[in-house]
């Protein structure tokens, strides 16, 4: 049972217990290597997590992940200014490599052999930035933002880099040792071993799929075919690995934020909520008609490479905002993919074909007033290349018009269920996607993650030199500093990304950029320091 904040620092063994496990060949090892720390997710956070450990000196880490193999999965996300920090505060060389191969690979006016300069102050953003621009149905301009690494540096101290999610993990795993990376490793369970002092982690080698990551085609969600796994049931094996400390980073379906919070008050926090928000994506797009093509060049595109198209309205310095959008991605000429977000109940998205995918999408557009050039691209979508992808939450405030689940304990008193769930538990802290996952509206989820990472290699490194590894009391108070100072900052931007406030006024947008893409790293490592 997850403890209360009050008492926060033991745990007892629960959930998925491996010798229930049917055909299972259970392995349970006596005790021997007992890592320092054990991330779980192989993901760019939970990489730049063990990198940014061993960077400060704690070696003795594992990067576990029920993947089989890395695969190119994932879509591409935005690294922005805080999130580019904060990895250059993690490690300078992780920074530096990161940032050349998204310059290099989505950037390629830039060769990967060229010299990345940082702009001076006097420098100003080239006319000729590309830029992602936001307009109306009527094609007119609500706001155009630089996809330029220098014009986002001389705003905000810092670039924007466009980067694959597969090349990023891609990138950072690289960084790593190859023997402390290890897919194929499905944790099932963690128990506490104060005997030990450490926590054990049961690992399967068999892997489920993730119902709440990447896209899903419509088509397969009516295959009822069950899937084959590689391994018989009985070749399976069960085996345990021991660590000081767990660092969760994985994904917005962890399975150790499940394991904490089963059994508890906190059980309906135990797996993602449904955030209202979904997608519909068309991977690709050829054969577009020149009369077509000419249309979404001359209202939408105008020579942007990407445009979004939302049915908000102008009034004054504001914008009224609604709850679709469509996103298109210009790849070559007569060729582009597009992503349509918009506000479903989750029953009308799930175990759609892609041909109903393509109808919903239309019926969508339809009712919002967008144009005949869009819904007649929607059209000629091929089927096969339709998507769809629900997005889900794990929220880091429960607000006054978040209905509160009816199951958590009604004794309980009246501002409690207004907190949510804490990050940790004993030797085990949740970050990134695991914490606080969200739609990727604002494009925060990596660099929020990489935010989590920073502050957690700080705090760990701080318990490795007063080697309080044994001294659950110093890590507890660790974690809820990690906690103290990235909730707040959370709500806040998950509170944009759901209402896409940013964009409602230019004050606000300022405001945004100041509050979330100019964070004081120095003065908060500074200040962990000293603590």
């Amino acid at each position: 049972m997850l403890e209360t904040k009050s008492s926060p620092h033991t745990y007892t063994d629960r959930s998925t217990k491996a010798d229930t496990l049917t055909g299972s060949v259970v392995s349970f090892s006596a005790p021997q290597e007992i890592y320092d720390v054990v991330v779980v997710g192989a993901g760019p956070i939970g990489l730049a997590t063990a990198i940014g450990l061993r960077k400060r000196g704690i070696e003795n880490v594992l990067v576990i992940d029920q993947t089989r193999a890395f695969r190119e999965v994932g879509q591409g996300l935005d690294l922005l200014p805080n999130g580019l920090k904060a990895l250059k505060y993690l490690d300078p060389n992780a920074y530096e490599e990161v940032k050349k191969t998204g310059l290099g690979l989505l950037n390629p006016q830039q060769s990967n052999d060229q010299k990345i300069v940082e702009p001076t102050q006097e420098q100003q953003p080239s006319k000729t930035s590309p830029q992602w621009t936001y307009k109306n149905l009527q094609g007119q301009i609500i706001r155009s933002i630089s996809l330029s690494f220098d014009d986002w540096f001389k705003d905000y101290g810092e670039g924007r880099v466009s980067i694959s999610w597969y090349n990023l993990q891609t990138t950072l795993r690289q960084l790593l040792p190859e023997d402390r990376v290890k897919a194929n490793h499905r944790c099932i369970n963690v128990v506490n071993e104060p005997e030990n002092d450490c926590v054990r982690i049961d690992c399967l080698s068999d892997t489920e799929a993730n119902p709440y990551a990447y896209w899903t085609d419509g088509q397969k969600q009516n295959d009822t075919q069950p899937q084959k796994s590689d391994a018989a049931p009985q070749e399976l094996a069960t085996k345990s690995i021991r660590a000081k400390l767990i660092v969760a980073a994985d994904g917005i379906n962890s399975t150790v934020r499940r394991l904490l919070y089963t059994d508890s008050q906190y059980h309906d926090f135990a797996r993602p909520e449904y955030s209202g928000f979904a997608a519909i994506f068309c991977r690709e797009i050829g054969d577009i008609t020149t009369e077509l093509w000419t249309k979404l060049e001359e209202y939408f595109f105008q020579n942007s490479p990407i445009v979004t198209i939302t049915n908000d309205q102008i009034s004054g310095n504001s914008v009224c905002i609604n709850n679709i959008r469509m996103i298109l991605f210009r790849r070559s000429i007569g060729e582009l993919r597009y992503v349509i977000h918009l506000a479903l109940p989750l029953d009308l998205l799930q175990e759609k074909s892609e041909n109903s995918l393509i109808d919903l999408a239309l019926q969508e557009l339809e009712k919002a007033g967008f144009p005949d050039a869009l819904k007649q691209l929607v059209r000629i979508s091929p089927p096969a290349k339709m998507q769809q992808r629900p997005y889900y939450i794990h929220r880091a405030t429960i607000s006054d018009s978040v209905q509160v689940p009816s199951t958590i304990d009604p004794n309980t008193e009246a501002d409690a269920v207004k907190i949510p769930p804490a990050w940790s538990l004993g030797r085990i802290v949740l970050v990134g996607d695991a914490a606080h996952g969200m739609p990727p509206f604002m494009a925060q989820g990596a660099n929020q993650g990489f935010e989590d990472a920073l502050l957690i290699a700080t705090l760990i490194a701080k318990i490795a030199e007063e080697n309080n590894w044994d001294n659950t009391q110093a890590i507890a108070t660790a974690f809820e500093k990690y906690e103290c100072l990235r909730r707040p900052l959370m709500a806040y931007v998950q509170e944009a990304t759901l209402k896409s406030s940013p964009y409602s006024s230019d004050k606000e947008w300022q405001e945004y950029g100041q509050q979330v893409y100019c964070p004081n790293f120095d003065q908060l490592i500074e200040q962990k320091r000293r603590d």
